[in-house]
């Protein structure tokens, strides 16, 4: 199993039109060969003290697959495609993670 934290800065303010866009191309990612668990988290409202925030812009996506294979077929998917190109002005960064089990 392969394991994904892509964690997405928008630019100031964008982060909900950036979301919109993601949740709009979720059933497509999770109908695809592979995909185990694909979504989004933010922050808590409420921050606790003590533990760090990714901040008011940020994102970040928690995603399974299958294999490497499905998630490299994910990466070049049409809807993908569709998807970045969507958001690419709206997005400040983005840093992804592939991790394997410990």
């Amino acid at each position: 199993m392969i394991h994904v934290l892509a964690v997405i800065t928008a630019k100031p303010g964008m982060r909900d039109r950036i979301l919109e866009a993601f949740r709009a191309n979720v059933p497509a990612v999770r109908a695809e060969a592979g995909c185990i668990a694909y979504e989004a988290v933010v922050d808590l409202r409420d921050p606790v003290p003590g533990f760090a925030q990714f901040g008011a812009d940020a994102f970040v996506v928690v995603e399974k697959w299958e294999s490497l294979a499905a998630l490299q077929a994910h990466a070049v998917a049409p809807h993908m495609k569709a998807y970045a190109a969507q958001v690419r002005e709206l997005t400040a960064s983005r840093a992804i993670h592939v991790l394997e089990p410990a």
